[in-house]
């Protein structure tokens, strides 16, 4: 694991290299970098509590999915998760077999199926993620409520354009 201040340090000498050249877009530059070491590290953190879980990366990103959209079609997980249908067979067999969700006729359509999470394994996996969630309090707590809004606007635009990107990412596949 880097430290926060090899992390900070690599953040200060890729943002040095870019004013040189960037004129003008240096808080811009910063904010782009930041938000690289933050994935990369948030990854990192997530492939951990998913090594203790038993879980895979991917099988871990669609069970964050399901935690969110629940109840959700496979087909419907699929398209949120960018995989192919046959591939998210395979990850629902290993979540299921693993006790984090459960396959369900949908009420509205009884020849479907929707995913849900089961409570009980998924809060040993969402225990792991005590440290990091007393540490973003923490952090939290040095913001006012007006700039913990601005924070959360933002993130929600940087989610918003990562899904349109990857959508036209796949549009573009698709394509040729």
């Amino acid at each position: 694991m880097f430290s926060e201040t090899h992390i900070l340090q690599k953040l200060y000498n890729m943002n040095s290299k870019r004013k040189a050249s960037a004129g003008g877009r240096e808080a811009i530059g910063a904010v782009m970098d930041a938000l690289r070491v933050a994935r990369v590290q948030l990854s990192v953190l997530n492939h951990q509590v998913g090594s203790r879980a038993e879980v895979r990366d991917v099988d871990f990103d669609c069970l964050d999915l399901i935690s969110i959209h629940s109840p959700v079609s496979p087909g419907a997980l699929a398209r949120l998760a960018g995989l192919h249908p046959a591939t998210m067979t395979g990850i629902l067999d290993r979540l299921e077999r693993g006790g984090l969700i459960s396959r369900d006729r949908d009420p509205d359509d009884r020849r479907a199926v929707v995913i849900r999470m089961l409570p009980e394994r998924n809060a040993e996996v969402y225990r792991l993620y005590a440290g990091m969630n007393s540490l973003i309090d923490e952090i939290c707590r040095d913001y006012d409520d007006e700039q913990l809004e601005l924070i959360v606007a933002f993130l929600g635009r940087v989610s918003e354009a990562g899904a349109t990107a990857a959508e036209q990412l796949a549009e573009a596949s698709a394509q040729g």
